[in-house]
């Protein structure tokens, strides 16, 4: 289990993030949302040790160290790759250094994208070095497979048959953490939607309550966040109203 106590970063006068308090059980896909800059990426990195922190971060009763890292994989839109490399380069690497790497997935997903294997990274276009990169992060072994943003540049149908073969290739104990601004997208695949604005944690529900409630999950994150439906209709009247009002005074 992934817990979370009191967890707060802060850039300069900048709260990233404010006394989180998080529990992941194993099995669980999380949906973690919020809008730009609210601390999506910023909990993912300190949950992988990648920022410091105040607070405490634990993998079964035991901090995030050298000890366990590794059965955490990441998978980034800033990229993780070695750029020189091919895949068939990179999964030798990784199993040299992941004895639980899963190379028939790794096979299995690469043929799904119909990726080049003898093609250095570099080479890529941007939307394959993304596929690359959630195809690592699902292939090491790990247990808890964190994906922030993992689908920048990947057309709709890739990214939506990619969610079945997700559901279809996870074991029991593997956990998902996804961070995305695709709500709809995900609303079948994740299992929870954990909310974060300004960094704190403004809203945590199952899927399934949140369908016994008869609500969406884009009307969840509205309610949570408090948007205002008229905030379009407001700003036209404004930006109209001002625009007839200079026309007036010429």
């Amino acid at each position: 289990m992934l817990e979370l106590k009191n967890v707060t970063k802060t850039y300069g006068w900048t709260k990233a993030l404010d006394k989180v308090d998080l529990t992941v059980c194993p099995g669980e896909i999380v949906g973690l949302f919020g809008e730009n800059g609210a601390g999506k990426t910023t909990l993912m990195k300190a949950i992988l040790n990648l920022v410091a922190y105040s607070g405490q971060i634990t993998l079964d009763g035991e901090p995030v160290s050298r000890r366990n890292i590794e059965r955490f994989s990441f998978a980034t839109c800033e990229h993780s790759f070695f750029p020189t490399l091919t895949p068939d380069g990179h999964r030798d690497f990784y199993k040299n250094h992941f004895p639980t790497w899963r190379d028939k997935r790794f096979t299995a997903l690469m043929d799904f994208f119909k990726l080049p294997k003898l093609r250095r990274l570099n080479g890529y276009s941007t939307g394959q070095q993304n596929q690359f990169e959630v195809i690592l992060a699902l292939s090491q072994g790990a247990d808890y497979i964190l994906m922030d943003e993992p689908f920048a540049g990947s057309d709709v149908f890739n990214r939506e048959d990619f969610y079945k073969v997700l559901l279809g290739i996870l074991e029991p104990g593997e956990t998902v953490i996804l961070s995305t601004h695709l709500l709809e997208e995900v609303e079948n695949f994740v299992s929870r939607a954990v909310l974060i604005k300004k960094g704190a944690i403004v809203g945590d529900e199952s899927m399934s309550d949140l369908e016994d409630r008869g609500e969406s999950l884009m009307a969840f994150v509205k309610r949570a966040y408090g948007y205002e439906p008229d905030r379009v209709s407001r700003a036209l009247d404004r930006l109209t109203g001002e625009e007839n009002g200079e026309e007036g005074t010429k």
